[in-house]
C-alpha cells in the first residue's frame, strides 16, 4: 500500500548547525564535543523533523529557503544594532536544488465568472517555486526524510508578456520584485504585522508544497485500476499547520479540489477537514494573525471568494445550533467586521482541521476555556494537547557530551531513543560518588564556557559562582525587566553589606528583540547600563557579574545551556504557551526559577514541586488581579528594596549622563504593564533566596534530570502520529544499501 505521508508545512525551521548532529544519527561520532566554533541556527520545528526521522516516519518537512535568515544581533553601546545574515555566502553543503520539480505559484489576477460556469481565477502573476532539499537524518535507523524549502525564481518571460515596449533592461531588473518573496525572514516574535510581503511568504510556501503533495498523491495511485479518487487522500496524506502562518493551505486544498479536479463542494470539504490539523503557539492578542480582507482580495481573490463561502456554510450551522444567538456568530465568525473586515486565520485553521492542539497542557486549557471557547464547546473532541520536547540527540549527546556518557554508563545507552528510561537516575540520588561526577562535569562545562566569555567579552568571570541564565527573545510578557529588578536588588544588598556573606552569581542574559519592538529595545539598553555598572564597582568584585549574550542562536544555547546553574522561567502565568528552552536546561543538570506556565507545570509535576524553586501568582491569581485592577504603585510603596530600584533606574543611576533614558520603561510598569512585573517582584526575590540558601544541590539536578523523560520530542511526534496524523511509529531499522535486501 501507499505510504501514510505526513507534512508538516512551517514557515520558520531553525536549524542549528547539521555536522555534529548528522554524525551523531548516523553513528559516526561518539559523544565528544568539537569545541567552540563561530556561529549557527533551533527551534522545536528542527526538534520535529529529527524526531519524525527516527521514528521512522514518511515526514517532510516544508517552508521557505530565506536567503536572509534572523537578522545578527550586535551590541553597539548597550543597544541592539541589526545585521543582515547572509548564511548562505559561503554556499550551504547540505541542500540540494531540484529544479526538475520547480512550480508556479499565481498571484493577483481576478475571478471571472461566465454564467452556469465554474469561476476562473485569471490573469494571474506567476512566480517560480525551486525547491531545496535538506536530508534529516533519523538516530541510528538509517531512515533520511527531507526539509523540501521553497525559493522564488522569475519565469523567463516575467515582465516581458505585459510591456513589450523594448524596456528589455528594466524588465529583467524587475524580476527582482518576484524573488523578492523569499528573500528575507519576518523576525517579528509574537507579534502580527499584516505586511502584503509576509501574506505573499505565507501563500507562496502552501500554494507549492500542495502541488508536490497532490502530484505525490497522483504517482502513488498511478498502479490503482479505475477513474483517480481523491476519498482516500486523508488515510494518506497528513498535513500539520504549525501556527497560522500556513492557514492559506485550507482555502488552497479547497481550490484544487474544486476549480481543478472538479469535486464537488461538501466531498472536498470533507477530504480538507480530514487532512489538515492546527497547532495553536500564542494566546497574545497582538500576536494573532488577521488579515485585511481588502489586502486579500487584491492578492488572492479566488481565496478570499471561498473564505468566503466556508464562512457562509459554518455560520449557518452555528445559527442552526443557536438561533438568535447573534453575539456567538460574531465571535465565531471567520470574517472580523469591526475596524475594517479582517480574515480571522486562526479560525479559518479551527473550522478548516479534524484537530487544534495546544503545546502544553496549561496552555491547551486555556484555548479552551478562554481564547477557542466558543469553538470547544462546538466540538469539544477537536481540541487535544500535545506537550511540545526537545530532541536528545541535539540537547544532550551533541551539547553535552559529558553528561551524556555519564548518564550511559549508568543506565545504559537506550535513553537517546527513550528518554523515559532516565526516571532510572532517581535510583543514584544517593549514590556519592554518581553525585559528584555529575556536578564535575557541570565544574567543567561552567570553566569551559567562562574562559568563552572572558575571552569573548573581556570580563573577569568568577567559574564558582552561580550561572543564573535567562536567554530567549526579549519580550515584555518573558519579563527580562523583573530580572533586572532583582540584578539591581542584589547589587543593592552588597553594597548595604559589603561583609555579609553572598553566593556569588553570573547572571547571563541573552536574546534577540524584534526590529520594531522598542519597549524590548529598550529592556536590553537597560539590561546592559546596569551591567555597565555592577561590573565595574569594586565593592562587588567577583560576587556579582551581568552580561548581556550577544547574537543568541543555536550554537550559543548549545554553549551556555550545559553550563547553567539556574535557568530563568518567569513569564506571567497564562502567556508563555509551553516554551522548550525550559527542557534544555532541565536536561542539561540546571534547577529551574520560574512561574506555573507553559510547560514548567508539568515540569514540576514530573520532578516534584519541591525539586523546582516556583514563584508568583498562577493564572487563577492573575484573572483574579485583572478583576479587580492591576495597582502597580501600592507594591512601590510598600516594598522598599523595590522602590529603591526604580528610583535608581528612573534617576540615571544607572546611565548618569542621560538620566530619562528609561522614563518609557518606567512609565509602562506603573501605568499600562500588561504582565504585572511589580506584583510577583517580592515573590521572586524570596524565591531568589532560597535559590542561594540552597546551592549545593547536585541531588536535586539529577532528580530533575531524571524527570525529564517526558519532555522528549520523539514522545510529542508519537503522540502526534497516532492521535491526529493516524500513523504508527515503527522501530524498524532500514538496511543500508551496502547490505543485501531480503526479497519477500
Amino acid at each position: 500500500p501507499a505510504l501514510h505521508r505526513v507534512y508538516y508545512l512551517s514557515l520558520e525551521f531553525y536549524m542549528g548547525r547539521a555536522l555534529q548532529n548528522t554524525m551523531i544519527n548516523l553513528g559516526l561520532q561518539t559523544a565528544s564535543g568539537f569545541g567552540y566554533g563561530g556561529s549557527g541556527r533551533d527551534g522545536r520545528r528542527s526538534c520535529f523533523l529529527d524526531s519524525m526521522a527516527t521514528l521512522g516516519l514518511a515526514a517532510y518537512g516544508y517552508g521557505i529557503r530565506y536567503e536572509y535568515g534572523i537578522f545578527n544581533q550586535k551590541i553597539k553601546d548597550g543597544w541592539q544594532v541589526e545585521e543582515a545574515d547572509d548564511w548562505l555566502r559561503y554556499g550551504n553543503p547540505w541542500e540540494k536544488a531540484r529544479p526538475e520539480f520547480m512550480l508556479p505559484v499565481h498571484f493577483y489576477g481576478r475571478v471571472v465568472e461566465e454564467d452556469g460556469k465554474e469561476p476562473k481565477w485569471v490573469d494571474t502573476q506567476v512566480v517560480l517555486a525551486m525547491p531545496y532539499d535538506t536530508p534529516i537524518p533519523g538516530y541510528m535507523n538509517n531512515t533520511v526524510n527531507t526539509m523540501r524549502l521553497w525559493s522564488a525564481r522569475a519565469p523567463n518571460d516575467f515582465n516581458l508578456q505585459d510591456f513589450n515596449v523594448g524596456d528589455y533592461i528594466q524588465a529583467v531588473l524587475d524580476r527582482n520584485l518576484a524573488e523578492n518573496i523569499s528573500r528575507v525572514l519576518y523576525p517579528n516574535d509574537n507579534f502580527f504585522e499584516g505586511k502584503e510581503l509576509r501574506l505573499k511568504q505565507e501563500y507562496f510556501v502552501v500554494a507549492a508544497t500542495l502541488q508536490d503533495v497532490i502530484r505525490r498523491f497522483k504517482t502513488s495511485k498511478r498502479n490503482c485500476s479505475g477513474p483517480l479518487s481523491f476519498e482516500s487522500f486523508p488515510d494518506k496524506v497528513a498535513i500539520q499547520l504549525n501556527d497560522t502562518h500556513p492557514a492559506m493551505a485550507i482555502p488552497e486544498l479547497m481550490r484544487i479540489f474544486v476549480d481543478i479536479e472538479k469535486l464537488d463542494w461538501d466531498t472536498a470539504w470533507n477530504i480538507t477537514k480530514q487532512t489538515f490539523a492546527y497547532t495553536n503557539h500564542t494566546v497574545l492578542p497582538e500576536a494573532l494573525e488577521r488579515w485585511p480582507v481588502e489586502l486579500m482580495e487584491k492578492l488572492l481573490p479566488r481565496h478570499l471568494q471561498i473564505i468566503y463561502k466556508i464562512n457562509q456554510i459554518h455560520l449557518d450551522h452555528i445559527a442552526s445550533l443557536f438561533p438568535n444567538d447573534m453575539d456567538r456568530i460574531c465571535k465565531m465568525s471567520l470574517i472580523e467586521e469591526e475596524g475594517g473586515k479582517r480574515v480571522n486565520m486562526a479560525h479559518l485553521c479551527i473550522v478548516g482541521s479534524h484537530k487544534v492542539n495546544g503545546v502544553a497542557e496549561i496552555h491547551s486549557d486555556i484555548i479552551k476555556r478562554d481564547v477557542f471557547r466558543d469553538f470547544s464547546e462546538l466540538e469539544p473532541e477537536k481540541f487535544q494537547n500535545k506537550t511540545n520536547g526537545i530532541t536528545p540527540r541535539r540537547w544532550l549527546l551533541l551539547c553535552n557530551p559529558g553528561l551524556a556518557d555519564l548518564i550511559a554508563e549508568a543506565i545504559g545507552e537506550e535513553y537517546v531513543k527513550d528518554m523515559t528510561q532516565l526516571q532510572k537516575l532517581n535510583d543514584l540520588v544517593d549514590d556519592d560518588a554518581f553525585i559528584r561526577d555529575v556536578a564535575k562535569v557541570k565544574q567543567d562545562n561552567k570553566l569551559k564556557f567562562a574562559q568563552y566569555l572572558e575571552k569573548v567579552y573581556k570580563v573577569d568571570i568568577n567559574p564558582a559562582s552561580m550561572f543564573d541564565v535567562h536567554v530567549k527573545r526579549i519580550h515584555e510578557y518573558k519579563r527580562q525587566l523583573l530580572n533586572c529588578l532583582h540584578v539591581i536588588t542584589m547589587y543593592n544588598r552588597i553594597k548595604r553589606s559589603p561583609i555579609k556573606p553572598f553566593v556569588p552569581r553570573t547572571v547571563i542574559i541573552g536574546g534577540k528583540a524584534a526590529p520594531g519592538y522598542h519597549m524590548a529595545k529598550m529592556i536590553i539598553k537597560l539590561i546592559t547600563s546596569v551591567a555597565d555598572v555592577v561590573n565595574n564597582d569594586p565593592v562587588i568584585g567577583r560576587k556579582l557579574k551581568v552580561i548581556y549574550l550577544e547574537n543568541y542562536r543555536v550554537s550559543l544555547a548549545e554553549k551556555v545551556i550545559p553550563a547553567t546553574d539556574l535557568s530563568e522561567q518567569i513569564s506571567t502565568a497564562g502567556t508563555e504557551a509551553s516554551g522548550t528552552g525550559n527542557m534544555k536546561f532541565m536536561l542539561n543538570g540546571a534547577l529551574t526559577i520560574g512561574t506555573m506556565d507553559g510547560a514548567n507545570v508539568e515540569m514540576a509535576e514530573e520532578a516534584g514541586e519541591e525539586n523546582l524553586f516556583i514563584f508568583g501568582m498562577r493564572v487563577e491569581d492573575v484573572a483574579e488581579m485583572d478583576k479587580k485592577g492591576y495597582d502597580a504603585l501600592k507594591y512601590y510603596e510598600s516594598l522598599p528594596e523595590l522602590k529603591q530600584a526604580i528610583n535608581q533606574i528612573k534617576s540615571g543611576y544607572f546611565l548618569p549622563k542621560q538620566p530619562e533614558m528609561f522614563n518609557d520603561i518606567i512609565n509602562m510598569l506603573f501605568h499600562h504593564d500588561r504582565f504585572k512585573v511589580f506584583a510577583d517582584y517580592e515573590s521572586y526575590v524570596e524565591c531568589q533566596e532560597r535559590v542561594s540558601a540552597l546551592y549545593k544541590w547536585t541531588r536535586v539536578v539529577v532528580k530533575n534530570i531524571a524527570a525529564s523523560g517526558k519532555f522528549s520530542s520523539d514522545r510529542t511526534i508519537k503522540e502526534y502520529a497516532t492521535e491526529i496524523w493516524g500513523v504508527e511509529p515503527t522501530d524498524l531499522k532500514i538496511p543500508p544499501p551496502s547490505e543485501p535486501r531480503e526479497h519477500k
